[in-house]
């Protein structure tokens, strides 16, 4: 480790026992006899370390810490603290989900969006029967890839069809939203089903004009902002609650409170009905091509016909990278219960797909805590403990490149900046919710030795006090989640220094 390095975290350890020991500050008054002199030699750096409990004291978290921290050569567990109790994962969850859908799809699976035509094409361009937009799943269908389908069938001489212009979402199971248990309003809780677009979110914005306000709800992307007209939004003079929504009349009806918009703003929020979304933007996209199509009607059985335009989603190695980096909840429920469709289980949605993801990794990994709700972690019911999620990062560890798919976790100074410099290099899967605060993943030592670790932490007698109106932004959780994190780092650069060869 670098001179600098040691030499930061010499004089944090320093300030860090006076805290807990109460010692008067180094410079109150000099000493009545000479000090010996101490050595300043790593070994010396790993004997003054706060033990783990100190550290997690100090955080002040209330609630449960557990974590685990083992070699990723030998896998010999090195350092543990409540690391056999379950706790939520929150989106450490998909680092499992992540190895599942690897193993049983592959990493070269491509979901596909088909558009399918139910008779002939005559000579006039019109399709003699239906067409229909058929998801297959793809939980990164955009925009883009739609009018490109659009762009695709002109260039291919369609005009129109004398039928009608359908949907068709029976590639997977679907439901209105990820878990019961959110705010209407959050755009990472949005509806799962076999046709997907923009992760399932539709763009809200709006402009105070004089006394009132003007919205726009559109399906953008980085060119295109075709409007939507199957969500809508009403401005209501009222000051609580911000949202509310209705199903009525075939449409996510949102109304927003007026006293809440300032002079404007925009946010996405959840699509409750994917297929019809979707269908409307391709039907908005295929105008602007001059092809005619009425307005999508949702099919319940599959299509048969020619397929006139197909489109690929990037290999499902590419996918998951993605979802670990980005923390997708709609991929992570998507790809999970793909798996199991894959695998012949069936499969009604979330949970049915989470419980068969638990008995494979029970057996794969030789788990005994894992006891998932959904792929995402979003369900605060989802348990696994600190010991169980290294064991089977470990076990992926050497068996898959899933170290290579995680995402840099930067280490930060006093004043959360990060140190670019810094010798520790983590790579690792964070997950969060309101007082729950989860990291997994693996440590490089600058000596080429590597750690494998778990740290979960929740304060669930806090969560469940909060009512859900209170769940976007709680009173007193961004602090919890700061120290949470704060917490994390400490026990990395505790092991850091204590296990390094």
């Amino acid at each position: 480790m670098t001179k600098t390095f040691y030499r930061r975290v010499f004089l944090q350890t320093l300030g860090a026992f006076s805290v807990l020991l109460g010692a008067k500050p180094l410079l109150a008054g000099a000493p009545a006899t000479s000090l010996r002199p101490v050595s300043r030699s790593e070994d010396f750096l790993r004997q003054i370390q706060p033990p783990a409990e100190a550290l997690i004291e100090r955080a002040k978290l209330g609630g449960s810490v557990g974590f685990c921290v083992a070699s990723a050569t030998t896998g010999e567990v090195l350092e543990t603290h409540l690391a056999e109790r379950g706790q939520p994962p929150a989106s450490v969850a998909k680092a499992i989900t992540a190895a599942y859908a690897l193993d049983v799809l592959g990493p070269g699976y491509h979901f596909e969006t088909r558009i399918i035509a139910t008779g002939p094409l005559d000579a006039e361009g019109i399709v003699q029967g239906d067409l229909v937009l058929a998801g297959g799943g793809d939980p990164t269908l955009d925009t883009d890839k739609l009018a490109e389908m659009a762009a695709q069938l002109k260039a291919d001489g369609v005009n129109g069809c004398s039928g009608a212009f359908k949907v068709w979402q029976g590639h997977l199971p679907y439901a209105e939203e990820i878990d019961a248990q959110q705010p209407p309003h959050v755009g990472y809780n949005p509806a799962v089903s076999g046709l997907n677009l923009n992760y399932n979110r539709v763009h809200f914005e709006w402009r105070k004009s004089g006394a009132d306000y003007t919205v726009t709800m559109d399906a953008r992307s980085e060119t295109l902002r075709p409007a939507v007209r199957v969500a809508r939004m009403r401005v209501e003079p009222r000051s609580a609650p911000i949202y509310t929504y209705s199903n009525a009349s075939g449409r996510d009806n949102w109304t927003v409170a007026k006293g809440a918009l300032g002079n404007g703003g925009a946010r996405w929020l959840p699509v409750r009905k994917p297929a019809l979304y979707a269908g409307e933007v391709f039907q908005s996209l295929a105008a602007a091509h001059g092809i005619k199509l009425s307005t999508p009607q949702l099919v319940e059985g599959k299509p048969e016909g020619s397929v006139l335009v197909t489109v690929q989603s990037p290999p499902l190695r590419i996918i998951v990278r993605d979802m670990l980096k980005w923390s997708t909840n709609l991929t992570a429920e998507v790809v999970g219960i793909a798996a199991t469709q894959a695998r012949g289980l069936p499969v009604s949605g979330s949970q049915d797909s989470a419980k068969a993801m638990n008995e494979w990794a029970n057996t794969q990994f030789g788990l005994s805590t894992m006891q998932f709700v959904d792929h995402s972690g979003l369900g605060d019911q989802s348990r696994i403990s600190a010991s169980d999620m290294m064991s089977a990062l470990h076990q992926l560890r050497q068996k898959t490149g899933i170290k290579a798919l995680m995402k840099g976790f930067a280490m930060r100074d006093e004043k959360r900046k990060i140190i670019k410099d810094h010798p520790l290099s983590v790579q690792a899967k964070t997950g969060t919710l309101n007082f729950v605060s989860g990291l997994a993943g693996y440590v490089d030592l600058p000596d080429g030795s590597e750690l494998v670790f778990a740290i979960f932490a929740a304060n669930l007698d806090k969560r469940a006090s909060l009512s859900v109106e209170e769940r976007e932004r709680p009173r007193g959780g961004v602090e919890w989640n700061r120290r949470a994190k704060a917490l994390q780092q400490a026990l990395i650069e505790r092991w850091g220094i204590v296990y390094a060869a």
